[in-house]
C-alpha cells in the first residue's frame, strides 16, 4: 500500500523537533527479582506513557524528541531530569516548581513495579498524587512558541495525562488546538487506567474526555482493547478482540470522526507473566492492516511495550512509509522493548529492522 499522504507532515528541515510529548515523567523503582513488599534495594529508571514514546523515537530511531512536563526542583526531580537527558530527550520545556521541603504544595511522581513470573502477574504500586504535572493549568505553556517558532512535526499525548488532574484535560485540549493551528500531526493514546480515573467518574469520564479531544487527533492508539469502549458508549459491551470486530469498531469511529487517519492497537494474550502472544492492528483509509502475530513471545518486563509499539509506528509514518511497514516496525520495537528491564527501549534500529524481516504482513480487509 502506498504511503499515507493524508498526514500533513512538515519537512524535518523546517522544524526543530520531530516529536514532542505532553505527559508526566516519574521515577520508577524496580525491586529486581524480589517482590515490592520484600525488597531491600531498588534500581531506578524514568518512565511515563507519553514520554516513553519520545525516548524510543530518540534512542532507537535517532529522531529529535522533546517533552513538555513539570517537576519539582529537588534531588528527585533533578534525578529524573538526568535520566531524561541520558535518554536523549530534550528538557527545555520542563516547567520547574519550587520545593517546599515536604511536598505539600507539589511533588514528583514515583511508582514501584515488580515484573511477575509465570502464574504471578506483574504488580504496580503508584505514588503520584498531587504531582507537579497534575497541577498544570491552561495558559502556563507557550504552545505557539513550541509549535510555531520552534516547529514540531508530530505531537503526542494521551489518556494517562488527562487523568492526572482536574485541569489536565483542558491543558491537553489547549495543546491539541494549538498543534492543529500550526499544522502539526497529532496522536493520542487512550491508555485507560482504572486507578487513575476512579475518583473522577471512571470510564464514563474518560469516554467524555476522549470524545472531546478526538476531533483534533490524526492517529489514535488503543491499548489492548480499551479503545473499543473509550470512544463509543461505555455500555456497548466488551472491547474488540478479533480483526473483524476491530475493523467494524474502527470504521464506526472514522465515520464519527473523519479526521482520524490511522487507528492502531496492540493485541496481547498472556499465557503467563513471561510468555505472551503479541500482535497489532491498524485501520487506515477504510482498510484493516494486520501483522503476523508473535506467538509465545518471551517477556522480561512488559511495561512500556505499548509505548514502544507507538514509537515504532510513528517512526515509520514520519519516514513516509506504508501502514504495513509502520505496523511491523511498531510490533518489532515493542517486542524488543519487553526483553529488557525498565519502561524504555534500549533496542537499536538495526535490531528492529532484523526482527521486522520475519514479520509478514497479514490480511488486508
Amino acid at each position: 500500500m502506498p504511503p499515507i499522504h493524508q498526514l500533513p507532515l512538515k519537512a524535518a528541515a523546517d522544524t526543530r523537533w520531530d516529536f514532542a510529548a505532553l505527559g508526566e515523567v516519574m521515577l520508577r523503582f524496580d525491586p529486581g527479582e524480589c517482590r515490592i513488599a520484600q525488597a531491600r534495594t531498588f534500581r531506578v529508571w524514568e518512565g511515563g506513557g507519553e514520554y516513553n514514546v519520545g525516548r524510543g523515537l530518540r534512542r532507537c530511531f535517532g529522531l529529535r524528541s522533546t517533552v513538555v512536563t513539570a517537576q519539582v526542583r529537588n534531588p528527585v526531580g533533578l534525578l529524573v531530569e538526568d535520566l531524561m537527558l541520558q535518554g536523549g530527550v530534550d528538557t527545555s520545556h520542563v516547567l520547574w516548581r519550587e520545593d517546599d521541603g515536604v511536598g505539600q504544595a507539589s511533588r514528583n511522581g514515583l511508582y514501584f513495579l515488580e515484573r511477575g513470573f509465570g502464574v504471578r502477574g506483574a504488580l504496580g504500586s503508584m505514588d503520584r498524587g498531587h504531582t507537579a504535572v497534575s497541577q498544570l493549568k491552561p495558559g502556563e505553556i507557550d504552545w505557539d512558541r513550541l509549535f510555531g517558532s520552534e516547529g514540531v512535526r508530530w505531537f503526542h499525548t494521551g489518556g494517562i495525562f488527562c487523568a492526572l488532574g482536574a485541569e489536565t484535560p483542558a491543558v491537553a485540549r489547549e495543546a491539541l488546538r494549538a498543534a492543529k493551528r500550526h499544522g502539526v500531526v497529532v496522536s493520542y493514546d487512550c491508555n485507560y487506567r482504572p486507578s487513575l480515573w476512579r475518583a473522577r467518574g471512571g470510564r464514563l469520564t474518560a469516554t467524555a474526555v476522549n470524545r472531546e479531544l478526538a476531533p483534533f487527533v490524526d492517529v489514535l492508539f488503543g491499548h489492548e482493547g480499551d479503545l473499543a469502549t473509550e470512544l463509543s458508549d461505555a455500555t456497548n459491551g466488551p472491547p474488540a478482540h478479533t480483526p473483524e470486530s476491530y475493523a467494524a469498531m474502527a470504521a464506526r469511529l472514522t465515520s464519527a470522526y473523519p479526521n482520524l487517519q490511522v487507528i492502531a492497537t496492540t493485541t496481547r494474550r498472556a499465557h503467563t507473566a513471561n510468555r505472551n502472544d503479541w500482535g497489532a492492528y491498524a485501520f487506515a483509509a477504510g482498510q484493516l492492516h494486520t501483522v503476523q502475530e508473535m506467538r509465545d513471545l518471551d517477556i522480561y518486563d512488559r511495561v512500556g511495550g505499548g509505548d514502544a509499539f507507538a514509537a515504532g509506528l510513528i517512526a515509520g509514518l514520519l519516514d513516509g512509509r506504508s501502514v504495513d511497514h509502520a505496523l511491523r516496525c511498531g510490533l518489532a520495537h515493542g517486542a524488543l522493548t519487553m526483553t529488557t528491564a525498565g519502561d524504555s527501549s534500549v533496542a537499536t534500529q538495526a535490531e528492529v529492522e532484523r526482527l521486522m524481516q520475519g514479520l509478514d504482513a497479514g490480511v488486508q480487509r
